[in-house]
């Protein structure tokens, strides 16, 4: 604005204006005397806009930079490995609140990743020990009096602790390769797959006092079979040695694209049932070493499919796996 009136000044006539009224002697300003007041005024008027426009922006600034900088707080503690601390920014919704709810949320799942993770360490440990534990013990006792010693039933005893610290061993590697590799998927009869796996579970029942029954149809999935053959083994599995013992029972159940396990057993709730997929979860017997149903879990996700575990209003569990059934005709 200022140099607009600076060039309209330069337009107008340097020499001293005539008043209107001959009779008027008061002095008339000249152009140069104008256009150096308008200079000054307008110096007074752009240096307090600078004044106010500095505070202002400076206030708007921090107000809208406040969100951001919370944010940043939230991403350096969560860098150094505290992740309990969330944002929870309120107010309009914007793209920092977005942000905010965005950060909050992966912070979510990355603590309940780090305590799957702990819970997972410290239960591996104690699982890898516990074998080695027991074997130490019986050899020290062998050691100490060899000559009251039932031979036969103490390598039968050593035989069985390390099986299971083999297991064990096994299990963790077969999680560890499904986390690590590519599985080819191909189209593969599952009913085909569960009556390959029948004999040793139906003695395995047997043995248990359990009653197994199934009612198989077709069911043509894209799979692989080795896995699907692992995940068949440890549903049912789970559901014999997790059952009520001698009389209870196992069904397994097939139509396309669906396998059903259900079991009887002692009652179990909705949140007990939740932590069975993690490793070494345990029911309340502690059978097992707890690899099983999270092994299921990966081979499920690996399959794209899904797993749902339900407790029976009557006791035990029912296992639905759903899987992506193959396109023949396409294939």
């Amino acid at each position: 604005m200022a140099c607009i009136l600076w060039l309209v000044f330069r337009i107008v006539p340097n020499y001293p204006f005539i008043a209107a009224n001959p009779r008027d002697e008061r002095p008339a300003p000249t152009r140069g005397e104008i256009l150096d007041l308008t200079v000054k005024l307008s110096a007074y008027a752009i240096g307090l806009l600078a004044i106010i426009g500095l505070v202002g922006g400076w206030f708007l600034a921090g107000r809208m930079l406040k969100p951001l900088q919370e944010i940043t707080a939230a991403a350096q503690r969560a860098a150094t490995g505290a992740l309990d601390h969330r944002i929870g920014l309120t107010g309009i919704r914007d793209e920092f609140t977005d942000l905010s709810d965005t950060f909050d949320a992966m912070l979510d799942r990355l603590q309940a990743s780090f305590d799957q993770y702990r819970r997972f360490a410290a239960n591996a440990s104690h699982e890898l020990r516990t074998p080695h534990a027991v074997m130490k013990t019986m050899l020290d006792v062998a050691q100490a009096d060899p000559d009251h010693q039932d031979v036969p039933e103490l390598v039968k005893r050593l035989a069985e602790t390390n099986q299971r610290g083999i297991d064990i061993v096994e299990a963790l590697l077969s999680l560890a390769a499904l986390n690590n590799r590519e599985v080819e998927l191909d189209p593969v009869d599952l009913a085909t797959t569960v009556r390959t796996a029948l004999p040793v579970l139906t003695a395995e029942a047997a043995a248990a006092g359990i009653t197994l029954r199934t009612a198989l149809t077709e069911s043509v999935v894209e799979g692989n079979d080795v896995l699907l053959h692992q995940l068949v083994t440890n549903l049912v599995q789970n559901a014999i040695r997790h059952n009520t013992g001698p009389g209870g029972s196992v069904d397994v159940e097939l139509t396309p694209g669906r396998l059903v396990v259900r079991n009887t057993g002692p009652v179990l709730d909705l949140d007990q049932v939740r932590t069975f997929v993690e490793p070494f979860a345990k029911d309340r017997y502690g059978a097992g070493h707890g690899l099983g149903l999270a092994l299921v879990t990966r081979i499920v996700e690996t399959h794209q499919g899904t797993l749902a575990l339900t407790p029976n209003p009557t006791g035990g569990l029912t296992a639905i796996v759903v899987l992506p059934v193959a396109d023949l005709v396409g294939g």
